[in-house]
């Protein structure tokens, strides 16, 4: 099985990212713009739409004020296994460390979702951080 993570530290604080990712229906506005274009609720699920053009149900597993911790799992013909979670750190004032793991089958998808993760980070990161500003 392949793991993939994923960390950044955002010049923003740790409730502020928190608040954007617990957004659940609003990837596309609050959190990653652009690299989403669309998320739709859907009962315990949100269909997302990413600017590739790819389109994944997501089934959301958890969502944990407390420990800042999101979980959900994709449902795609192409990935016999896939379960992810986004949480966040607070590293002091003004700043946190947002950390993004995901376990998925078959191993060979790992470098397309990997690159895909990665781009995400990075559009998470400038997003929230300009929010900040």
């Amino acid at each position: 099985m392949a793991s993939i993570r994923i960390e950044r530290i955002v010049h923003a604080p740790a409730e502020q990212v928190w608040d954007a990712i617990r957004d659940v229906g609003a990837l596309h506005t609050r959190l990653v713009p652009g690299f989403v274009v669309d998320t739709v609720l859907d009962g315990d699920a949100r269909l997302v739409t990413f600017g590739n053009g790819m389109t994944a149900r997501e089934v959301i597993v958890d969502l944990d004020d407390a420990r800042r911790r999101f979980a959900y799992s994709v449902r795609a013909e192409t990935l016999s296994h896939h379960s992810a979670t986004n949480e966040v750190f607070d590293e002091g004032e003004g700043r946190c460390r947002f950390v993004w793991v995901a376990d998925l089958l078959p191993d060979a998808a790992a470098p397309v979702v990997e690159q895909m993760m990665d781009r995400g980070a990075d559009v998470l990161k400038t997003t929230l951080e300009a929010a900040n500003a």
